[in-house]
Order: C-alpha cells, then sequence, then structure tokens
C-alpha cells in the first residue's frame, strides 16, 4: 500500500515507518518537528520507497496538496502533542494539535476518498479511575487535555467511520517507552541525574503505578491489530499485564547510570496537573485475538533507559 504517516519523526512513529517499509510499503511521512525530529528517520531518507515531508497538519490548505499528490490507501494518524504537562500549561496546544489536526486528516481523507485509517489514542481518554479497564469503559472522564482531545478525536473518527465507510483501526497505548523518546519519566530521569548526579528529584511520592510498553512491541501491536480485524470501527487496548511504579524506575535509572544519588519526592498521589497516578488495562480483547507484549513492563522499562544510555 501507498501509506502516509503523520507524525512519523516522531519516537512511536519512525518505529512504526520502520515497520511498514519492512512490510513493503510505500511510506509518506508528514511531520512539522516540533517534537519529531530528522534525526530519528535519517536511515530511511534515500530510500526509494520513502518520502519525507516537513509540513504542519494545521495548514489545511498544504495538508490537501499532500493527498492530492499522495493518493493514498490508509493513513497511519499518530501526530498529536504527546506531552502532557505541556498541554495542561496551555490548553491551545491539545485543541491544536491533538484535536485539530485529527479534523484536519479527516477532512482530506474525506474529500480524497481514503478509505482506511489507524488512530494513536490513549489511556488518558478513561481518566482517573482504579478500575480494569476494558475497551467499552464508561463514562469516559478524561482529567487532562491531551486525553479530552484525544476523547474528541476517537468521537469525531467514529462519526467519519460511520457516514463515510472509512474503514478505521483504533489502539489506546500504556506508556511507551524506547529508543527515540523525546520526554517522559526515564528521559526526564537521566537528564536530571546528568545535571546533579548526587540527587534526584521525584514529582509526587513515587507510588505511581502504570504499564510501560517498550515501542517495538507496540508498533508489532497496531499492525497485528490492523491485519487481523475486519470491522469497520476497531478498538483496542494495547499493553502489559504487568506494572512499574515511579520509584522503582527511578531506582533503574540511578543504577543503569552507576550512581549513588539520593531520591527526593515532592509528596503528593500524583505529578502534575492531569497526571493519573495509576491505571491497569483489561487485555482480554487484544489476548484473544492473540497478540501478547514480548516484554514486561519492568523489563520494557530496563530497557528504554539502556537504550537511551547507549548501552
Amino acid at each position: 500500500m501507498k501509506i502516509l504517516v503523520t507524525g512519523g519523526a516522531g519516537f512511536i512513529g519512525s518505529h512504526l515507518s520502520d515497520l511498514l517499509l519492512s512490510e513493503g510499503h510505500f511510506v509518506v511521512v508528514v511531520d512539522n518537528l516540533i517534537l519529531g525530529c530528522k534525526g530519528n528517520i535519517s536511515h530511511l531518507i534515500e530510500r526509494n520507497d520513502f518520502l519525507f515531508i516537513e509540513e504542519d497538519l494545521l495548514n489545511l490548505s498544504a495538508l490537501q496538496r499532500i493527498f492530492e499528490d499522495g493518493n493514498f490507501d490508509m493513513v497511519y494518524h499518530l501526530a498529536a502533542n504527546s506531552d502532557i504537562q505541556k498541554g495542561s500549561k496551555d490548553p491551545t496546544v491539545d485543541y491544536n494539535l491533538t484535536f485539530n489536526t485529527t479534523f484536519n486528516v479527516l477532512q482530506c481523507m474525506r474529500e480524497h476518498n481514503v478509505k482506511k485509517m489507524f488512530f494513536a489514542s490513549t489511556s488518558a481518554i478513561y481518566g482517573e479511575t482504579y478500575d480494569r479497564l476494558t475497551e467499552n469503559y464508561g463514562p469516559l472522564q478524561p482529567v487532562s487535555n491531551y486525553g479530552a482531545g484525544k476523547l474528541a478525536s476517537e468521537a469525531f473518527i467514529s462519526a467519519f467511520s460511520s457516514a463515510y465507510g472509512i474503514q478505521t483501526w483504533i489502539t489506546r497505548f500504556p506508556n511507551v517507552v524506547g529508543e527515540r523518546f523525546t520526554h517522559g519519566v526515564i528521559y526526564d530521569f537521566i537528564h536530571k541525574l546528568q545535571n546533579t548526579p548526587k540527587v534526584l528529584t521525584v514529582l509526587g511520592n513515587g507510588e505511581q503505578i502504570k504499564p510501560y510498553l517498550y515501542v517495538k512491541d507496540l508498533v508489532e501491536g497496531i499492525q497485528f491489530v490492523c491485519k487481523n480485524t475486519h470491522e469497520l470501527f476497531n478498538v483496542y487496548n494495547l499493553g502489559s499485564d504487568s506494572r512499574t511504579k515511579v520509584k522503582e524506575i527511578a531506582a533503574m535509572v540511578i543504577e543503569e547510570m552507576g550512581l549513588n544519588a539520593q531520591i527526593e519526592y515532592t509528596g503528593g498521589d500524583r505529578g502534575w496537573v492531569g497526571d493519573v497516578p495509576e491505571f491497569k488495562y483489561d487485555l482480554s480483547k487484544i489476548n484473544a485475538l492473540g497478540w501478547y507484549a514480548k516484554h514486561d513492563s519492568n523489563t520494557s522499562v530496563r530497557l528504554a533507559i539502556q537504550k537511551a544510555l547507549g548501552k
């Protein structure tokens, strides 16, 4: 297929582009390089089956030209603001970068008769709950602007899928870690320790606990869902049954960096406005389909730390 990957120069998008190319597809990446970077796709630039376009999805006229020239078979829409802290400080960030980008992509798909779409969603749409999260859990009450932007996107994708016959695959990501990441707890801890190697300040009490998934497991899971489900509208949680505490991540980072740093906690049960202290997925739906993550949460975290440190 000829595939458009939005946000394809980003952390997850670049890994997905690698996988799609390995399967024989022609891949066009559109990225404004706000969070993505050319270094993530530098090994792809000279390929005959790959094209990079630096453009902002909010520029609708430019995006329409890309669709007009592209004649795409499918769109993988990953472009969004993925920095929840940044979005909490400025609500317009997620309104524009998470929701309006999605709406523009949908408009172009409708106008240019593209009938297949993958959408990268998130656990943040579920909000703050201690229940085990199934795909039909509700009511959905996100507590971050990022989660709200993704949930609004899912709603419009559902409507466009029904109204215009767009076959859709949505996977809801947990916390994703691995090489090429640009933010997140591991990234923050490493950079803090590089600046102050004797003390690591941890936001919250360190008891925050979530499932972490290695990025290569994630992109393989995305493709597994797209290849093995055939309804008009398909939604799956992706993740690991295990979870990792923030204090465990801090200890692993200190260990892998060979330091003897003291951990100091700022207190409270969360790190910032919009942070969810814990969540757990019900993965029975994706497991019944035959997919399981190759790495558990702790292994994913440690592997990501090692990759970030060049080990």
